[in-house]
């Protein structure tokens, strides 16, 4: 039995052997060619690499003048189209601007990525679209009473998360005419998420979308659409006459 057992212990080394044999025979005969291969590849990937890097250079001037009209809210569509490029190469690219600055990424109602980078002049923006309103000589809309209105339970309001609807008010509101408010026949940012009952940065994600007017609408305690102007920075009502 034991001169059984190492004939088959022999056998098995030899069967393990041979493969390992010929691996060794193949490495030793055509090492000079895997070499070479694998230099090529890394060769392809630093070119390409290279040639990815020139790109983003060329399309560095195009985003960035691109995030000064949309106020650092950019989508691959948006990129895509001032560049005149696909919108793969255009989620690539802001995928890696995204990494590189620290960009917040949210979904749109259609399903598609929202990309907001905050530079310091946008940051501004926001910052001077949530000052107090200008002064008049006789009286500053400062001075007037808080204009904290809470929706009407009729209107249909919509599916808001907690993050964006302020908590209640703790004493009685005043409700101020909707003229009296407008002193300049605008509203500022600050103003007007007030009049919305939701936050400053509420108003500031949406007044770009194509459905503020009927947002701000659904939630405006006298049903008034308003709409932004990038120009002066601030909000408009569309149906005064409701007022």
């Amino acid at each position: 039995m034991s001169e059984k057992t190492l004939e088959g212990s022999g056998k098995a080394f030899l069967v393990l052997l041979l493969p390992i044999s010929f691996l060794i025979i193949f490495l030793v005969s055509t090492w000079k060619f895997l070499l070479a291969l694998i230099l090529l590849l890394i060769g392809f990937n630093v070119w390409q690499w290279h040639q990815w890097q020139q790109w983003c250079q060329q399309v560095n001037p195009i985003f960035h003048r691109l995030l000064q009209d949309t106020q650092g809210r950019v989508t691959p569509m948006d990129l895509a189209i001032k560049g005149n490029f696909s919108g793969t190469i255009a989620k690539r690219y802001l995928d890696t601007k995204a990494s590189e600055f620290g960009a917040s990424i949210l979904n749109s109602e259609d399903g598609g990525p929202v990309y907001y980078f905050i530079n310091a002049t946008i940051l501004g923006s926001i910052l001077e679209s949530s000052e107090p309103a200008k002064e008049l000589p006789s009286q500053s809309v400062a001075q007037a009473a808080p204009i904290l209105l809470a929706p009407t339970l009729a209107q249909p309001q919509p599916e808001e998360t907690d993050a964006e609807l302020l908590p209640p008010a703790t004493h009685e509101e005043v409700k101020i005419p909707l003229e009296k408010q407008l002193v300049f026949g605008s509203l500022i940012q600050s103003e007007l998420a007030k009049r919305l009952n939701v936050y400053s940065s509420t108003v500031y994600k949406r007044r770009n979308d194509p459905d503020f007017p009927e947002w701000s609408r659904s939630r405006d305690p006298d049903g008034i659409a308003w709409s932004f102007s990038r120009k002066s920075k601030e909000f408009f009502p569309l149906d005064e006459d409701k007022s």
